[in-house]
């Protein structure tokens, strides 16, 4: 018991700063002291200290000012990969292990050819074809990434479905739709949330990767600021630097909190209740 409720305060914690987070995100770009996108040569590359936190770019744009500018298409990039795949992931494995036969075996063979390539090479190639910009990276990572969640939820209804309070649901005249969606879609759904949990901080990754081609957004994303500096790492490291660290410590949060809802939620830790 002491390690279950543990776990929900440690969630309880890492969920409040994740909010946290996201509403800082929300305004982050109203608190940046200068402009983002403005350009002045007469700043170009100096140091961290002074009018400048974080110093200034080849462009003598401030490095603070356009992490803080990029923090909401970066984090929320992240959030909407997420809950796209999972919307599409969950309604076809639900239909898929619900229904069963022929329907089951055609959805299943279609995930089974998305996974059969890499999932970052087929993001790419769908990205590719989309054409750059945030919201096409998104739509690309969404497009791939639900496959997983599809084959866990439809697992746990495969199980769910013979379950005897599902046949007294048949017995008392309710129709499969009102079955589907409030009896079994209930008790599969807490698996489905925790993995998304741990799969924010991969989202995270994979839409600064796509940015770092050239396939993500244009304008301030993380991912987009680590490639334009790559080229001056030896001259001016801190264009790099910090939106390398700013990636990093977004996607450290996301992997505790990721691992305190898997903690909380554990069928092992609630039987100890």
């Amino acid at each position: 018991m002491r390690t279950s409720v543990h776990a929900k305060r440690k969630m309880l914690v890492y969920l409040i700063l994740f909010l946290a987070l996201c509403i800082f995100s929300l305004i982050a770009d109203s608190l940046a002291p200068h402009d983002a996108e403005l350009v002045n040569l007469l700043e170009a590359k100096k140091a961290p200290g002074g009018e400048y936190l974080m110093g200034t770019d080849w462009l003598g744009r401030c490095i603070w000012s356009r992490i803080l500018s990029g923090a909401s298409s970066s984090i929320f990039a992240s959030l909407v990969i997420v809950t796209l795949s999972m919307l599409v992931g969950c309604t076809i494995g639900l239909i898929s292990g619900y229904m069963g036969g022929i329907a089951d075996e055609i959805m299943m063979r279609i995930v089974d050819v998305f996974l059969a390539f890499p999932g970052i090479v087929l993001s790419i190639a769908v990205a590719g074809m989309l054409g750059p910009g945030i919201r096409n990276g998104v739509l690309a990572l969404a497009a791939t990434g639900w496959t997983q969640y599809a084959r866990l939820i439809r697992s746990y209804v495969l199980s769910l479905r013979e379950e005897n309070y599902v046949k007294a649901a048949r017995l008392n005249g309710q129709s499969e739709w009102s079955i589907l969606l409030h009896h079994i879609f209930p008790n599969a759904i807490r698996p489905v949330v925790v993995t998304g949990t741990l799969h924010l901080s991969g989202a995270m990754l994979s839409i600064s990767g796509l940015s770092f081609l050239g396939l993500g957004s244009s304008s301030a994303e993380w991912g987009s600021m680590l490639s334009e500096g790559r080229s001056l790492m030896q001259q001016c490291p801190w264009v790099v630097l910090y939106p390398a660290l700013a990636i990093f410590m977004v996607t450290i949060l996301f992997n505790l909190f990721g691992d305190s809802v898997r903690d909380a939620l554990d069928p092992k830790e609630t039987m100890k209740l």
